[in-house]
């Protein structure tokens, strides 16, 4: 009856009606009461399908025969329908049917497909298409096994009658009787990119026109081919061809005579009976009867020392690269690898004359229109001049003050400043303004190179320029005619020579101290004896002005007065003055309210922000990094110092005392001069800012030089 299986009114059930269920039931059994989508996910049924095709209009099939693979999946019941990829095959395959719940086949296209439906050796009807299931995987077996199905047995797959068709004529194609193989592949997997290069000559002066060429050769390990390059010399008047020798295999018998096509060949074939052509009856001989033999060049054949043949050509292998001889020396056990000398030694090199210094201009300028055709300027020591040039309050100039040495009464009493400029090795000299004086100070000589005394002015070699070790304190220099004596120098000056003490032999103690075990070496009594009689209460400490005489007296003019100095301030009490805390925050709040900066606050959140374990303490390099990303207009220099007052024994900054010292508007400070604060170079004027040097420990001097004393 029509409509007999449709519900009632409101979707009841009518009477003897059954509910059938829209998706696979499964049993209930132990185990978790998971959803299917959850309890069944990835999980899919395989089942090994065909299906006939109808073939019309064509003699040489009238149906084929399509294998595919029918995929359920356990999770919704959806169903895919995949035909394997054949070659050649002239059929779009792949996805033949996409991934759906797929409904049955009228009168019941009201219902999808199920797990019930599914078995093997049966057909199933998928959008008017029959599939006949011929097998099913093990994991598809098992399960339908677990679920009380029972399983027909498995069908074999009809054969596809034009695919064995095909498989005939590509069997007869095949060779039936045994094949010589030809295997290249694993010679090529094994050595590919692996080139053995030799340094090679030839010869060929006795040609018209011919001379000796230099050649490069290429062994490629991967099929034996080799191919050579000339290596061109600058000047030789030879265009540079790109290629001696074309890669190829090299045969050793060359030239060889010509041979007609099909001669030579990978294989020997014998016409057993019948015509020539079509219809003859052939075998490959494996014997190679009649075959034309040709030897090529292994790697075997190649060594130091020994002539090939390059199509006529004797040439002579030289020398070769690490790789080969790693090579040689690994398969084939060779060791020695001396090169051969293919040509003459050079005779000694002419010494390139340079005309002498005309006047004109610097020396290195006119030297460098004499090194080639297009003058260019003299190259300057860019790296230097970037690493020696002023850098904050570091400012990579020697001071020095000295004296005129002069029989003027006059000229003998002033003083010079003589500042030496690390960075292009210049230097300038500045007369300090003294009162009464009766001279005019200021610029004496302009900044420069200056030459030293006593050098001939025309002449092909560049002339001496004072260097860093020629300045010290008791040196006497020579600028265009004035002698002056270096007389004394700042604490920067003194502290850079003794950094750099290998570059400085006048500041490196250890060199001093040397020098004094060789002159006081039979003098010791003689100097406990001095330093006893300065030091009456036996307290080990003399002063500097004793000690300076005393070592002048005892090294006889030996040991210069920056030596004496050196000495003095490595064995020196010095007193540690520190600057004021209050005296740098008040510059900086000055510098501050300079700029109008008043965003305190957001800086502090800015420290906050970062300070990730809310600990109140930031790195100092982490600090500084911040304080210039938020654009504090504070010198690099001042920061540095006052951050310093604020960290802990680990490095970092209690940003909080920080931040809330430099608060002007808050905790506002009375403003410092900086001059009482830092001396810049263009402040100092050659006097001691203070005595650096008071009091000298004798005790561990006289140790030192010679040794400990009962």
């Amino acid at each position: 009856m029509v409509g007999e299986e449709k519900p009632g009114i409101g979707g009841e059930l009518l009477l003897g009606q059954k509910m059938r269920p829209k998706y696979t039931v499964f049993p209930k059994g132990e185990g978790s009461d998971a959803p299917s989508w959850v309890a069944f996910d990835k999980q899919v049924l395989c089942f090994d399908a065909y299906f006939q095709e109808s073939v019309h209009e064509k003699r040489e099939e009238q149906f084929r025969i399509r294998r595919c693979k029918i995929y359920f999946y356990l999770e919704d019941d959806t169903i895919q329908v995949v035909e394997p990829e054949i070659k050649n095959s002239g059929i779009p395959q792949g996805t033949f049917i996409r991934r759906h719940r797929i409904p049955l086949p009228p009168p019941y296209d009201d219902e999808c497909y199920t797990l019930e439906h599914f078995n093997i050796n049966q057909e199933m009807v998928f959008y008017s298409r029959t599939f006949t299931i011929t097998d099913c995987d093990a994991f598809t077996r098992n399960f339908l096994r677990k679920l009380g199905v029972r399983l027909n047995s498995p069908s074999a797959t009809p054969k596809d009658p034009y695919s064995t068709v095909r498989n005939q004529m590509q069997e007869s194609m095949k060779p039936l009787r045994p094949f010589e193989r030809l295997d290249k592949l694993k010679q090529f997997l094994d050595h590919d990119r692996h080139v053995l290069r030799f340094f090679c000559f030839w010869d060929d002066s006795d040609a018209m026109f011919g001379d000796p060429r230099e050649l490069t050769l290429h062994y490629f390990l991967a099929d034996d081919t080799i191919e050579i390059r000339e290596v061109v010399q600058a000047n030789s008047g030879r265009d540079a061809a790109p290629m001696f020798l074309q890669r190829n295999k090299l045969p050793k018998h060359a030239p060889a005579p010509k041979h007609q096509p099909g001669e030579i060949a990978d294989r020997t074939v014998l016409n057993v009976f019948g015509p020539m052509g079509q219809g003859g009856r052939y075998i490959v001989d494996s014997h190679k009867t009649g075959a034309v033999h040709q030897e090529f060049y292994k790697d075997c054949d190649l060594a130091i020392g020994a002539v090939i043949n390059v199509w006529g050509r004797k040439v002579i292998i030289c020398d070769c690269d690490g790789f080969t001889k790693e090579y040689y020396r690994t398969k084939y056990g060779v060791e020695d690898f001396t090169p051969v000398r293919h040509r003459a030694s050079p005779g000694p090199r002419l010494e390139k004359k340079v005309p002498p210094y005309n006047g004109f201009g610097s020396e290195e300028d006119s030297l460098c229109s004499c090194q080639g055709l297009m003058p260019k300027p003299p190259q300057k020591d860019f790296r230097k001049m970037m690493e020696k040039d002023r850098h904050g309050l570091d400012s990579n100039v020697l001071r020095f003050v000295a004296k005129m040495i002069t029989n003027s009464p006059v000229d003998s009493e002033r003083k010079f400043i003589i500042s030496y400029f690390l960075c292009d090795d210049t230097i300038a000299v500045f007369e300090p303004p003294q009162r009464n004086s009766g001279v005019i100070g200021g610029k004496f000589l302009e900044r420069g190179r200056i030459k030293k005394p006593e050098q001939e002015l025309f002449k092909s070699e560049l002339s001496e320029y004072f260097k860093t070790q020629d300045l010290f304190v008791g040196a006497k220099l020579s600028f265009n005619g004035y002698n002056f004596q270096l007389v004394d120098t700042d604490e920067y000056t003194f502290n850079y020579m003794e950094k750099h003490a290998d570059e400085f032999p006048m500041a490196n103690i250890s060199t001093i101290i040397s020098k004094m075990k060789e002159i006081c070496d039979t003098k010791l009594k003689e100097i406990k004896k001095s330093f006893v009689m300065n030091d009456p209460t036996s307290t080990g400490v003399i002063e500097y002005a004793p000690f300076r005489n005393l070592l002048t007296e005892v090294a006889e003019g030996q040991l210069s007065e920056h030596e004496i100095m050196t000495v003095g301030r490595h064995y020196s009490i010095r007193e540690q003055h520190e600057t004021d805390t209050d005296l740098l925050v008040s510059v900086a709040q000055e510098q501050l309210r300079k700029k109008t900066f008043e965003s305190f606050l957001e800086l502090a959140d800015f420290f906050v922000h970062n300070d990730r374990k809310k600990s109140g303490f930031l790195p100092i390099q982490e600090s500084r990094t911040l304080c210039k990303a938020f654009k504090l207009p504070v010198a690099d220099d001042l920061l540095r110092e006052i951050m310093a007052r604020f960290q802990n024994d680990q490095e970092e900054l209690d940003y909080n005392a920080f931040l809330s010292a430099i608060d002007w508007k808050e905790h506002p400070l009375p403003y410092s001069q900086p001059g009482a604060l830092i001396q810049t170079d263009s402040d100092w004027n050659g006097e001691a800012t203070a005595p650096a040097v008071k009091n000298i420990n004798y005790m561990i001097l006289v140790e030192d030089v010679f040794g400990k004393q009962d």
